[in-house]
């Protein structure tokens, strides 16, 4: 089929390269010229394994190219996806600005009838919304994209679920058809379900990552260690092992968002959700544990005290520091005027300053903090790491390292949630 694909950010270029691998002709509208002039030179604005390679596949074959108008993008398309920014607005709720204003060129330049599918997360009911207001003249069909960053490409080519939702069933068959050849439950739903499915998931696998954190707190105060209580917790079927890895807290460009925008949801839905409200609370208390943490480190006060920092990015395997954990703890350790050199291999950030590597990164550090879990951390020799640092201390947000092998470089090891590690 004919496929438009309008939106070259983050879901849009996965949603266009596996499309594209599916066997479709996907033309790409992408509005930024900047983004739009890398897009057409091969190069692509984000890091993520695998991307490019699909990216590559799609354009040596014809079936990927890249435009700078939407409607030329769309002209032809049997299926226009929509992969746009729904960034939260002051109150929280999802500003729907731009995707708004793409379903209303839309609707006066394509034929009635066409299929427009909203993969965009917006609040609940949006599209029931939209497709009221332009009574008829396009078909809209919902269908929420589940990408994890960093697997974003497996995920796509293996999903555990493809979500459909749509009033016309017709509609939902062609947008069904698409998937073909995947080997994934396909749900069909109505408008309004499929978009609650999506912030539901949300919601609760960010629920899970708190509980966890807070649980690795309580260890770090009895003595207890997280991984064992963990893996205790996941022998539990009713439970599993996924999203119960203790860390800094959620980032990126989901977890964030979506929370604050389903509170926003249930607040006009005249329902109070005392429950996410509470995990969004824990969430932005754990830096400020782990900051009191170190600030005890380091005895308490951090001005001038220089810190080194692996990961800058909200989780390994992407470039992404939207929201990141790692740079919010080290703002709040320059504010109290905390010193910070990181290193990241893919991400970069303008708010510290970023070493080459990690070892130059812990050069005269009093403490070395692991923000961000990249498996390349786990290889580097900490007795170099020990030989430049001005300090002893490693404080391992992620649990990465190898508590002896820091130990035998001479270093002091704590982990957050394992006191005794």
């Amino acid at each position: 089929m004919d496929v438009a694909v309008i939106g070259g950010g983050y879901v849009g270029l996965v949603q266009a390269a596996g499309m594209a691998h599916l066997g479709h002709r996907v033309r790409v509208g992408e509005a930024d010229p900047a983004k739009l002039e890398e897009l057409e030179a091969g190069r692509l604005p984000i890091y993520e394994k695998g991307l490019a390679e699909l990216m590559d596949e799609g354009r040596a074959g014809g079936r990927l190219t890249f435009h700078g108008s939407n409607v030329d993008a769309a002209s032809t398309a049997d299926v226009t996806f929509l992969c746009l920014p729904t960034p939260p607005g002051v109150d929280g709720a999802a500003d729907l600005s731009v995707v708004e204003a793409v379903v209303r060129e839309l609707a006066h330049a394509l034929e009635a009838g066409s299929i427009v599918v909203i993969k965009s997360t917006v609040p609940v009911g949006t599209t029931s919304r939209l497709a009221k207001r332009l009574a008829g003249r396009l078909r809209l069909v919902g269908n929420p994209e589940f990408l994890r960053e960093g697997s974003a490409v497996t995920d796509f080519l293996r999903p555990d679920r493809v979500v459909i939702g749509a009033d016309d069933e017709d509609a939902a068959e062609v947008v069904a058809s698409l998937y073909e050849g995947l080997d994934a439950r396909v749900l069909r739903t109505d408008l309004t379900s499929a978009e609650l499915i999506k912030y539901g998931a949300n919601g609760y696998l960010a629920t899970r990552l708190t509980f966890v954190n807070a649980l690795a707190n309580i260890a770090d105060s009895v003595g207890a260690d997280i991984l064992d209580v963990v893996e205790g917790m996941g022998l539990d079927p009713r439970i599993g092992p996924h999203f119960l890895r203790p860390g800094p807290g959620y980032g990126g460009s989901c977890f964030p968002k979506d929370t604050i925008a389903l509170l926003a949801t249930s607040r006009q839905a005249g329902y109070e959700f005392t429950l996410l409200q509470s995990v969004v609370d824990a969430d932005r208390s754990q830096r400020h544990w782990i900051v009191g943490n170190i600030r005890r480190m380091l005895g308490g006060d951090l001005a001038d005290k220089r810190i080194g920092m692996w990961g800058v990015a909200f989780k390994a395997g992407t470039d992404d520091i939207r929201e990141s954990p790692a740079l919010k703890i080290a703002s709040m350790l320059r504010s109290e005027g905390a010193v910070i050199a990181a290193s990241d291999p893919e991400a970069h950030s303008l708010d510290v300053e970023m070493a080459p590597d990690p070892i130059a990164a812990a050069k005269g550090a009093e403490l070395l903090v692991v923000a961000t879990e990249w498996p390349e951390f786990r290889s580097v020799d900490m007795t170099e790491v020990a030989a430049v640092m001005s300090g002893t201390a490693v404080y391992d947000l992620r649990n990465l390292l190898d508590p002896a092998r820091v130990r035998n470089a001479g270093l002091t090891y704590q982990a957050l949630g394992r006191p005794h590690a």
